[in-house]
C-alpha cells in the first residue's frame, strides 16, 4: 500500500514533524537499551551463551545508530531555526504521542520483544503485524489540509515514511522561500563528525546535507531502496531466526531476566497506574539510574544548544555524556534487571524506566548559569551514588565514574575563564 503524502507547507510543519522524529529516535532507542540490558550473563550452555552475547553486541550497535539519528534530527531542527529537543513522553506509549499504530512500551528480550522491534523497523512494503498488545485504539489522524497554518499529528506508517515525508517537505520549501531563508541557523550550532566524535554525523546547512543526515537515517533503519539487510530491520531478522532456532531446540531457554519497566513512582503524564518498585534496594539502584540518564539528557541538550562554549567545552560535554551512558548508566541498568521488582510483581525483575520525572526543556541559554547547575547536578548524583556505594560494588563503580565526570566539566570550566578574551 502506497504511503499517504505528509503535507509541509511551512517551516512549523516541519519543526512540529522534526519534534516527533525526536521523541521517536529517542524512545526506540530506550527500548533497544532495555532490550540489551535486561540479557543474561550466565546459567546458559556454552551455544546459547555465545548467542546471547552476539545478540547483546548487535542490540548495543543499534541503539547506538539510533542515538546517531537523534543527533541528526537535532542538527536538523537547529538548521532550520528551532531549538533541539531532548524531552519526550514517558512510557509507554499507546496512543497521543504518535499515530495510533506507532506505539512504545519496554520489553525484556524476547519473542514479544523482537517482534515490536521489527515492526518498527520494518521497511516500506513490508507489512508485519506488532506483537501482541499492541492494539490500535484511536483512528488515524485526518489529513492535513492545504492551507492549514497550525501544526498537528499527521500519519505515518513507518519511520522511514515520516522522513520522507520530512525530505520531501524541505525540498518543497526550498523551492518556494529560498535555500538561505529555509536553512537559517548557525553552521556553530551543528554537531560535526569532529565534535561529536562520529563519521556518520551530518553537520546540516543546506538541502543537500539535510537530504544527506535524513538518507543516512532511513539507510540505517530499513534500508535503502529494498536493501535492509544490514539495516535494523535486517539485523533484527537475523536474531529473531537465530533465536527461534534455539528456542526450537530448547523450548526452556530464556535468554533474558524477566524485567519490567518499573517506575519509582507514577509518571506525571500517564492516566493508567504504572508497575512501581516495591524492594527497597532495588528502588536505590533505579534511582540512580534515572539520575544518571537525566544528567545524561542535560550535557546533550547543552551540547545542541549551546551559546559561546569553546571547542573545549564542547568536547567535554559530549565526552560526559558518553561516559555517563557506557559507564554509568549502562552497568546500572544491567544490575537493575537482575534485581527483584517487588512484592507486588512476584517472578519479575526490575528494570530502568528512562523517567521524565520533569520537562526536560526548561534550559536557561546563558553559558555561566547553565554549567553552574550542570556541576552542580552532577556533583550531587556523585554524593548520592556514595551515600549507597557500601557493599555494592556496581555503585561503588557509579560514584567513582560520576564524580570524574564531574571532575572534567569544572576543569573546562576553569581552563575556559582563564583563557584570555578577544583583543
Amino acid at each position: 500500500m502506497a504511503e499517504p503524502p505528509i503535507v509541509i507547507e511551512h517551516r512549523e510543519h516541519v519543526w512540529y514533524l522534526l519534534v516527533q522524529a525526536s521523541q521517536l529516535e529517542h524512545m526506540i532507542m530506550c527500548q533497544y537499551l532495555f532490550a540489551e540490558f535486561s540479557l543474561k550473563t550466565d546459567g546458559l550452555t556454552g551455544e546459547q551463551q555465545a548467542a546471547v552475547d552476539r545478540w547483546r553486541k548487535e542490540l548495543h550497535g543499534i541503539a547506538v545508530q539510533e542515538m546517531l539519528h537523534l543527533a541528526l534530527v537535532a542538527n536538523l531542527m537547529a538548521a532550520i531555526g528551532a531549538a533541539p529537543t531532548f524531552g519526550r513522553p514517558n512510557f509507554p506509549q499507546a496512543c497521543g504521542a504518535f499515530p495510533p499504530s506507532v506505539q512504545m512500551r519496554l520489553l525484556p528480550f524476547g519473542e514479544a520483544a523482537l517482534t515490536h522491534f521489527l515492526f518498527l523497523e520494518r521497511p516500506e512494503g513490508i507489512e508485519r503485524a506488532d506483537a501482541a498488545g499492541f492494539i490500535s485504539c484511536d483512528p488515524p489522524p485526518e489529513p492535513v489540509a492545504s492551507g492549514e497554518i497550525f501544526p498537528r499529528a499527521q500519519e505515518f506508517a513507518t519511520v522511514g515514511h515520516l522522513y520522507r515525508g520530512i525530505r520531501d517537505g524541505l525540498t518543497a520549501l526550498v523551492a518556494g522561500l529560498g535555500e538561505e531563508q529555509v536553512f537559517c541557523g548557525s553552521p556553530r550550532a551543528q554537531a560535526t563528525p569532529e565534535l561529536f566524535r562520529w563519521p556518520e554525523m551530518v553537520a546540516v546547512t543546506d538541502l543537500k546535507s539535510a537530504c544527506a543526515a535524513i538518507d543516512e537515517i532511513i539507510e540505517q533503519g530499513e534500508g535503502a531502496q529494498g536493501d535492509w539487510q544490514d539495516a535494523h530491520y535486517g539485523r533484527f531478522l537475523k536474531i529473531w531466526e537465530e533465536y527461534t532456532t534455539l528456542r526450537a531446540a530448547d523450548p526452556d531457554f530464556e535468554p533474558a531476566h524477566p524485567a519490567l519497566g518499573t517506575f519509582t513512582r507514577q509518571p506525571f503524564d500517564v492516566q493508567e497506574p504504572q508497575p512501581l518498585i516495591g524492594d527497597p534496594h532495588s528502588l536505590v539502584l533505579a534511582e540512580l539510574c534515572n539520575l544518571a540518564y537525566e544528567v545524561i539528557l542535560w550535557m546533550l541538550t547543552r551540547f545542541f544548544t549551546h551559546t559561546d562554549e569553546s571547542d573545549d567545552e564542547l568536547d567535554v560535554l559530549i565526552s560526559g555524556a558518553i561516559a555517563m551512558m557506557a559507564g554509568v548508566l549502562r552497568p546500572l541498568g544491567t544490575e537493575l534487571t537482575r534485581r527483584p521488582a517487588g512484592p507486588a510483581h512476584p517472578g519479575r525483575t526490575a528494570g530502568p524506566a528512562f523517567e521524565m520525572y520533569y520537562l526536560m526543556d526548561n534550559v536557561v541559554p546563558w553559558r555561566e548559569a547553565a554549567w553552574t547547575v550542570l556541576i552542580e547536578r552532577v556533583r550531587q548524583i556523585a554524593g548520592r551514588c556514595a551515600s549507597h556505594a557500601s557493599g555494592d560494588q556496581v555503585i561503588a563503580t557509579a560514584a567513582q565514574r560520576v564524580a570524574a565526570v564531574a571532575d572534567s566539566l569544572e576543569a573546562a570550566r576553569r581552563r575556559s575563564s582563564e583563557a584570555p578574551g578577544p583583543l
